[in-house]
This record gives C-alpha cells, structure tokens and sequence, in this order.
C-alpha cells in the first residue's frame, strides 16, 4: 500500500509493518549526523516472499540507505550503509539480528559465495560453478514475523554458553573455539540446552571454512554434503527447523540428482535451499510439492534462481524518439 510519513515524526507505528524498515534507516542516518533535506517518493516492488527467511526487510533497509545516498550525495560508502541498515533492523524495528543479510544484499557477487567474518567484517569471495546444477529454493509457506520468532531466544542462549566457557576462558565469541577445545570445555556449561546451541555455533564454522574450501577446489559434491551436515545441526543442535523444514529438507534427499539441502534464515518457517542437478529440476519441483502438500496439507512454492549482484543503481540509456 501507499504510506507517506514526515521526516520531522520517524516515530515507529507497529501497524504499518513494512514501511519501519525504511523509517528504521531514515531515523538512523538522522542519529548518525546525515541530514536528508528534501522529501521524496519511492515505489518499492519486488518478489522476495515476505516472512520466508530471504532477506526481504534487510533488501528493503539496504535499498533505502542507498537511495538516499545518492539524492543527498551524503557519499556514504557500501559498508557504513551495511551497518546503518543493521542499526535500523536492531534499535528501530527491534530484532536482535546480525549484519549477515544486509551485507549480503548490498556486497553480493554474480555467481560468488562469499566468506564473511562478522566481528571485523572482512570477507573473501569464492566462485560457485553450477555447470550441470541449479539452485532451487523451496518456500514453506509458513508464515512467521522474525520479531515473533525464537530468533532473539537463540542469541541470548548463545550468549549465556559464552559467560559460561569464560569462567575459565578468555573468548570474544564461540568461533574462536575449535571442536576440539570445546569439547574440552563444554562442561562449564551446565544447561544442555544451551551446550548443544554452542556446539552447533562452533561446528557451523568449522563447516563453513571446510564448504569455502569446496568451492575453492570447484568440489560441489562435498559442498552439497556440508549443506546436509548443517541442517542436521539446526535441527538437532540449535532447533530452529520444525516440521515444515525439515520435511522439504528430507524429501528434497529421497530425490535423484539433490546435491544437497539446508533451511536458510532464521527458521520456523521460510525456506530451504536445495542445490539440484538439471535433469533432475522439474521432477524435484513435482515430486517435492506433492509430498510437501500431502504431509502438510497445504503447497510449498518453489524459485529456480540464478546468484546476481548486490544491490546497486541500475544505469539505462534512454532511447531519444
């Protein structure tokens, strides 16, 4: 719909939902010194399911910081703008989320994974060669808001085993843990719950490291089987799967030419990514959906997608008639 709000009263109004997002970014580069001086109007459209764990708020936060940037020649770089735009989902909209999405939306690469450290914010790049494969994501259809989620119950769980290993420990963050010492450790924390959401925190970056290293040396069979273990610790060790994830995850497994499969975003709902050889694409889609229907009881949508840039101005020449 059409929301028009004055940059005088940024002020959050629950019942607008989306529009906070933007308001979110406006209020942050206001606190941070920016000063937007003339009014505007902005047509967002898009087709990132909202609720499904894609990143739409973040595409949306990202979006508006670099469009003001350019109306206000504020000569903002694409980094501060990452972290205006986390600020704005953090301290405006009030989800305790981490800079991951906003930074993939703006500093993504065609066809490139990319490896981000999000305590110093340095990141590589790696290419991601799917000759003979496809990625396709697989939408649960399951509604959830990231406000209402467990999301912020996870971080404070992670949180919690942190103090707990620096008892004896001096750790900025559970990825300065190897498996090794963790396992050598992880009896300082006492409540099983919150050990087994630190263990996954520590293997989920062994993992990562290893998958970088798989696409590095072009070995997507191994890529695919890292996706498959790191599933298998969201739902085991950090429970944030549920029916309708895991259940697109293991019949995504049962079919021919699946590489491999994971929930992505913050669980409870959204969608899976699922990398799929191309013979193979439109069975999986068929066979996946009715399995998916018939045990949930209502259809799963499915995106075969391409990986394109990060967000940036899109420059066309307009043809003089």
């Amino acid at each position: 719909g059409i929301i028009s709000f004055s940059l005088d009263h940024l002020e959050k109004v629950n019942e607008e939902d989306w529009v906070n997002y933007p308001k979110g970014v406006l209020s942050i580069l206001k606190d941070e010194g920016y000063e937007v001086k003339k009014g505007f109007d902005i047509l967002y459209e898009g087709n990132i399911p909202n609720g499904a764990g894609l990143s739409s708020s973040a595409s949306i936060e990202v979006l508006t910081g670099i469009i003001i940037n350019e109306l206000e020649d504020l000569n903002i770089s694409m980094i501060d703008l990452v972290k205006i735009s986390k600020r704005a989902e953090n301290e405006y909209v009030g989800v305790n989320s981490g800079i991951m999405d906003q930074f993939a939306v703006a500093m993504g690469k065609k066809d490139k994974a990319m490896l981000l450290d999000t305590n110093t914010l340095k990141y590589i790049y790696a290419d991601i060669k799917l000759t003979d494969a496809k990625i396709v994501i697989s939408n649960t259809n399951k509604q959830r808001k990231l406000q209402d989620s467990k999301y912020n119950e996870r971080r404070a769980e992670c949180e919690q085993a942190l103090r707990n290993l620096n008892q004896e420990l001096n750790l900025n963050h559970l990825c300065d843990l190897t498996v090794e010492k963790f396992d050598k450790y992880k009896h300082l924390i006492i409540d099983n719950v919150v050990q087994r959401r630190a263990k996954h925190a520590v293997t989920e970056n062994v993992r990562t490291l290893k998958a970088v290293k798989a696409l590095k040396e072009n070995n997507i069979k191994e890529f695919g089987r890292l996706m498959d273990e790191s599933h298998d610790s969201l739902r085991d060790d950090y429970g944030v799967t549920g029916i309708e994830l895991d259940t697109l995850v293991e019949l995504a497994r049962a079919e021919d030419g699946v590489i491999g499969s994971r929930m992505t975003g913050a669980g409870f709902g959204g969608c899976t990514v699922s990398i799929v050889e191309n013979d193979h694409v439109e069975h999986f889609i068929k066979h996946v959906g009715e399995r998916y229907e018939a045990k949930i009881g209502y259809a799963a949508d499915f995106y075969v997608v391409e990986i394109g840039e990060g967000a940036h101005k899109i420059e066309k020449e307009i043809e003089q008639k």
